[in-house]
């Protein structure tokens, strides 16, 4: 028999299943499951450079108290540093019980995407080499790639970031 929290816990999971939380970087539009959000930074706020961590991490910032970690997503998939404007924004998530803030181009809504609108994406051997990309999500005639968040750090990653925050 399931206590009274994990009631909660459980009635909590099934409300936020299906849910992501859609940005843009480029011209590719990014879901994460909301779940993993805790909160949604609008603009850049001042990020201390942090020696000795990948180019992908920007730094830490101090989010009332907390310090956080800071992650250019547009980085960490190997593309070109874009340059941060007005509707660049950072989204905290938790990541195995680490804050970790990622720098996306801009935030465009919750969307709720049907289990039978979700597929897999292409195989390898189709030129698709995507180890953050979880799943595609069909929204209408757009695609939303659906990131797995546990990967965009690993193991080495997470244990060094995890002694700075």
């Amino acid at each position: 028999m399931r206590s009274a929290q994990e009631d909660i816990f459980a009635a909590e999971e099934d409300t936020q299943k299906g849910k992501f939380l859609t940005f843009m970087m480029g011209k590719a539009e990014y879901g994460i499951e909301i779940r993993y959000v805790t909160e949604i930074i609008g603009g850049i706020q001042s990020i201390t450079e942090v020696p000795e961590v990948p180019i992908y991490i920007k730094g830490i910032i101090n989010l009332r108290g907390k310090i956080i970690p800071v992650m250019d997503i547009n980085l960490r998939f190997n593309k070109e540093a874009r340059q941060y404007n007005d509707r660049t924004c950072i989204i905290v998530v938790d990541i195995n019980d680490l804050s970790v803030g990622l720098i996306v181009d801009n935030v465009t809504e919750v969307l709720n995407i049907n289990d039978e609108e979700i597929v897999d994406p292409p195989d390898g051997r189709a030129g698709f080499h995507q180890k953050y990309i979880h799943k595609i999500g069909k929204v209408g005639d757009a695609v939303k790639l659906l990131l797995d968040c546990e990967k965009l750090l690993g193991s080495e990653e997470y244990t060094r970031l995890s002694e700075i925050a």
